[in-house]
């Protein structure tokens, strides 16, 4: 063998030093098994991937494998009792011999299953044996939970998700040039999934299209889960004010830097004031999908459920990079995290994993969080690193209520001659209102807006206190700087700061 240099080798002339690829699964189930492993748990959601992955493994390194379904399969046995039990005598203790066992999480309950795999692993070192579960759930009984190594099956990459293109789209001119649009859109699928749009796409447009890609992963997303997608829509076009908001997230997104990425930003600021329009516009702004993570949603009722779901939707969230994560009323989703909820813990987990996942997220995510009540945020998700930038979003001006009256009075046919009535404290969300229930009942705006109730009324005291608490500690989403409110003026009509704009907006803030 020859000796290994002391020091680096320089790269070669005119060869560009390149990091290797992470390892994919087959290279990480062939370390555990050579080093003697009795026990591999794979998480993944395609088990049919798993297994070939495994079958061909096996076959290159010579190593033998016996595969377990319920149905029993074409040779194996029905009982998975009859197939861990055998498991030991199939090994001679130099040639590693495997059993793969596909969905077992449903029979894991049985005493007697239990006791013949600790068996089984206890046998495994000497025979080489290697019990492989493959679930898409993590979880295992208490009994177990620290015999088996975990490795996570990922979602396809674009390279992995081209060559399944490649195979359903084999005829000339089935192959888009670029391919590009067409894996961003597959991004976030697994393979059969992939395959079934890409044959679709083929059927509805006679080669690869972005469209039944992205209709099929929206409605796979909504389907119960904590994400949903949305793309197009407006962008900042349909947006009144935020000017500072807008120009910064707009320079961080659109500007690639090779030695910084952009982490997103904290909105904080009253209902109804453009934070969950914003969110969404910009998505269509910077050409990106945007998913919507429903915190709530990933609470479950079983052990361990609510970690599984949390790590099955940030793996979605990165698959689907470059995107826009949108995060609506976080401090209302993490409520309970600061400790005293009684549920055994999850809730502060929950959000050690999301504090984790936000501070060292891959790149290419750009996180949009909102809230309304900054004291309910965890102290730990405002620090330093976790975002770019916070910024308060104040009730709108005397210029941009008549930008967002003239908008809404056009989509609801409401008479140029009608008089705006006094709306000083008013939101985009309640100037939305006083039109819409102005068109449904028939009358003036004036009447409408006697059945309006602002929130710079109903929650005048919450949003004093709002603002306090922004003063000094959030930047400014109109003016940009340090955010501070007008002097001796409750409605927020006192300029904070002078600013120019455009002659003529089309506004939007609800």
């Amino acid at each position: 063998m020859p000796r290994r240099p002391r020091g680096p080798s320089p790269p070669e002339p005119h060869e560009e030093p390149s990091a290797a690829p992470p390892p994919g699964l087959a290279a990480k189930l062939a370390e555990l098994i050579a080093a003697a492993f009795p026990g591999v748990l794979v998480v993944g959601p395609e088990p049919e991937e798993v297994l070939r992955d495994l079958a061909g493994l096996c076959r290159e390194k010579g190593w033998n494998l016996a595969t377990w379904t319920a149905d029993g399969g074409e040779d194996g046995p029905a009982d998975p009792l009859a197939a861990v039990k055998a498991l030991p005598a199939s090994g001679d203790g130099e040639t590693p011999s495997l059993l793969a066992m596909v969905h077992p999480q449903r029979y894991l309950n049985s005493p007697e299953l239990l006791a013949a795999i600790r068996s089984a692993l206890a046998a495994g070192k000497t025979r080489r044996t290697c019990l492989i579960l493959v679930q898409p759930i993590g979880d295992l009984p208490p009994e177990l939970g620290r015999d088996f190594a975990v490795l996570d099956c990922p979602l396809p990459s674009r390279a992995e998700l081209e060559a399944v293109a490649r195979g359903v789209a084999t005829e000339a001119g089935e192959l888009p040039d670029p391919l590009t649009p067409v894996l961003d859109a597959a991004a976030g699928l697994t393979r059969s999934e992939a395959e079934n749009a890409f044959a679709l796409s083929l059927v509805r447009h006679g080669r690869l299209d972005p469209g039944p890609l992205w209709e099929l992963k929206a409605k796979q997303l909504s389907s119960g889960g904590p994400l949903s997608l949305s793309r197009g829509g407006p962008g900042f076009e349909a947006l009144g004010g935020m000017e500072a908001l807008k120009t910064f997230c707009g320079s961080v997104l659109r500007k690639i830097r090779p030695t910084a990425e952009a982490k997103g930003v904290l909105l904080l600021g009253p209902g109804g004031v453009g934070k969950s329009s914003f969110a969404r516009a910009l998505g269509r702004e910077v050409e990106r999908p945007t998913l919507t993570l429903d915190v709530g949603g990933l609470m479950g009722s079983l052990v361990g459920q609510t970690e599984h779901q949390t790590r099955q939707a940030l793996a979605t969230v990165e698959a689907m990079a470059p995107c826009v994560l949108f995060v609506d009323e976080v401090e209302r989703a993490l409520a309970g995290t600061s400790g005293g909820a009684p549920d055994s813990g999850v809730s502060s987990r929950l959000l050690g994993t999301l504090l984790s996942w936000l501070a060292d997220r891959p790149p290419g995510v750009f996180v949009v969080c909102t809230a309304n009540d900054a004291s309910r945020l965890p102290p730990e998700l405002t620090r330093s690193g976790r975002f770019d930038a916070t910024f308060f979003l104040d009730l709108p001006g005397p210029e941009q209520r008549a930008g967002i009256w003239e908008t809404y009075r056009e989509r609801y046919g409401v008479a140029a001659g009608d008089a705006t009535p006094a709306d000083a404290g008013w939101t985009g969300a309640e100037i939305e209102s006083c039109c819409r229930l102005s068109a449904l009942l028939g009358v003036s705006l004036d009447e409408a807006a006697t059945h309006v109730v602002p929130v710079s009324v109903s929650a005048a005291e919450p949003l004093a206190k709002l603002r306090r608490w922004a003063s000094g500690r959030c930047l400014d989403a109109e003016a940009g700087g340090v955010f501070r409110p007008g002097d001796g003026d409750p409605s927020g009509d006192a300029p904070r700061r002078r600013t120019s704009r455009p002659a003529k907006q089309n506004y939007s803030l609800n």
